[in-house]
Formats: C-alpha cells, structure tokens, sequence
C-alpha cells in the first residue's frame, strides 16, 4: 500500500553471492509451475523433492501462507548443468545497466548482486532448460528408461514448496477451473542453481546412536548386510565406539547411497532393540559422541554431486538427513516478493 516494491513484470533475476568464504554462487530467480512439481514419494515429476518431506511440517506453515498477499520464499532448486552454460553463461552477457541490486548483507551473508535479465537473453535461458528436459538427452545422459524427466530437484525450502503446493490445491477445491488455472498461486518463486557450481558444496552428515550396546549393533549390522573389510568392496561405512574404530563396506546395499543404506538399518535396529538416532555435523563431533560408553558413531562419505539426480531418479527422495548444502548464512535472504493474492 505504501508502494514499498520495485515491481519487475513477468522477469528473470541473474544472482551473483559471494559468500563468506569469498566463492561466488550463481542463481536465477524466476517461478515456476506447482503443476510441475511432487513431493508425493516416487512421483515422476518434472520438479522433485531430494528428500522426504515431513507432512507434519506443512499445515502450521499452510496457516501462515493461505492468508498473505505475498510470498517470499528462499526455495532452491538445482539443475544437473555439467556444462555450467545456462546461468553461468550469463555472467559475460549481463551488464551494469541491468542491475537491480548491489549491496552487503548481514550476519556473514557475504555481497549479493542482482540483474534483471535482458528479454534477449532469456529465451537461451529456457532454450537450455528444455534441452535439458528432453526425453532423449535425459534417458540417455542417466541411462535410465521409463522414468519421468527430473529437470529440477530441491535443494533447499522443500517444506516451503510443499505448503505452495498445498495452498494451491486447496484453492483447486473451491475456485472454478478457469480461475484456479490463472491464480497466481499456482506458481512459486524460486531461486535456481546449478549443482555443478563451486560455491555449492555438500558436506555429509553423519549418525551417532545413544544407548545402545555397540558391538551387539555391529554384530546384527553384518547379519543384516554383507559386509566386506576390503577396501573398494561396497559401500563405505565407517564406525567408532569406545576406543574402536573400523571401516565397513557393504556389498549388498538397499539403495543407490550408503546413507541410504546404513538408514535402512538403524531404523530397524532401533525398532527392534530400541536405543535413538542423532544426526551430527562433523567428524571430529562424531568421533566424540560415538566414543562416550553406550553410544556407537557412524562416519559417512561424502555424497558426490554427481550421484544426487541419478539416485533422487532411481531411489525417490534421498533418506532423510542424506547431506547439508552449505552453512545456514549462505542460504537465501528474503529479498524478491511476488504476489500470490
């Protein structure tokens, strides 16, 4: 009412954040179709959550949403661009006249820059988008065959997305077809960035479990897989308990990821044999708790960026706590709006 925003109509923002630790992420801030997206579990849609989201989570947040005027998201998507052509082929083209931005930002979010697209470069923008959409090129670059196109997987804000999607299919139940089709909820803003950026790094996260007795855990850890000490055998699981320490490798495994894996087992332990779970950032923590008596730590590897699309593509949702994007400063500011009313 106090004419507070800038209004940018039907536009693209290039992102540029450098981040604390002086590396730049590149982004595109635009919306997209909650028609296209699913958190259903092995949905096949074009926009797909990484990991499984907490339906709990969603009707508090349903409450706050179904009443605003605005939404101001911090929604990340990836795209599974090796050639880093799509956003990052921006950089060179995009010029001082178009940015909208420029300024520091608070408690160690580093510098963010924006620009609005130029109408020229947004058509290549979507050019690469559906190239990266097609069938062909998508079967054949994840060797994979009947399987949905995945275009865009969430990297962050899933329960956000998933209270849009929510919002709108309530909408669905009361507005005409013809109105609920042009509503302006059934988009969402989002921020798009591409997995193979530099900025972007995946750190794993690993497990400790409390009160448990530890070598009756791995005792039923190796009835439950089969389980090598050679390395290169499987995957890699290692663990830590009062003054001991082994690397395991399951030949075997239940999913694509050892995270997965090891999940698999914990959850059926813990049913079984009680005890709980806790999910550590860190290997020396790890190390720490898993040592102190009635606790058992499990240190996992890395997840490669690379694995992320082929497993969401062959497993669903990856397990829950499968890795972390980043520091929590490093995440989006709420900075673009857009009306949903």
């Amino acid at each position: 009412n106090e004419d507070f925003f800038k209004t940018l109509t039907d536009s693209l923002i290039y992102l540029e954040r450098t981040c604390k630790d002086g590396k730049v992420r590149k982004g595109i801030v635009g919306m997209v179709d909650l028609e296209d997206y699913s958190y259903e579990k092995g949905s096949q849609s074009l926009i797909r959550a990484t990991e499984g989201t907490v339906l709990e989570r969603i009707p508090p947040r349903v409450r706050v949403r179904e009443n605003a005027k605005l939404e101001l998201p911090h929604v990340m998507l990836l795209i599974d661009d090796e050639k880093k052509e799509i956003i990052e082929g921006l950089t060179d083209k995009v010029t001082s006249d178009d940015v909208v931005y420029d300024f520091d930002l608070m408690q160690n979010g580093g510098h963010i820059k924006g620009y609005k697209i130029p109408e020229s470069l947004v058509e290549g923008v979507f050019a690469g988008l559906e190239e990266l959409a097609d069938k062909d090129n998508f079967e054949a670059k994840y060797n994979v065959h009947d399987k949905g196109v995945l275009l865009f997987s969430v990297g962050d804000g899933n329960h956000s997305l998933a209270t849009a999607k929510a919002c709108y299919e309530n909408l669905k139940k009361v507005l005409p077809k013809e109105e609920y089709e042009n509503h302006p909820a059934r988009y969402a803003l989002v921020e798009v960035v591409n997995l193979h950026s530099d900025a972007l790094e995946f750190e794993p996260i690993h497990r400790v479990v409390f009160d448990v007795e530890p070598a009756k855990m791995i005792e039923e850890f190796e009835k439950y897989y089969d389980v090598s000490r050679t390395e290169g055998e499987g995957q890699r699981v290692e663990y830590v308990y009062e003054g001991r320490s082994e690397v395991l490798y399951i030949k075997n495994p239940k999913s694509n990821l050892a995270v997965g894996s090891l999940q698999m087992f914990i959850d059926e332990y813990i049913k079984n044999h009680g005890g709980k779970v806790d999910y550590i950032h860190g290997d020396d923590v790890t190390r720490e708790l898993g040592s102190k008596p009635g606790n058992i730590g499990f240190l996992l590897p890395n997840m490669k960026k690379t694995d992320l699309f082929k497993t969401v593509i062959l497993d669903g949702a990856l397990p829950r706590k499968t890795f972390s994007m980043g520091h929590s400063y490093d995440k989006r500011y709420y900075l673009e709006a857009r009306k949903i009313k």
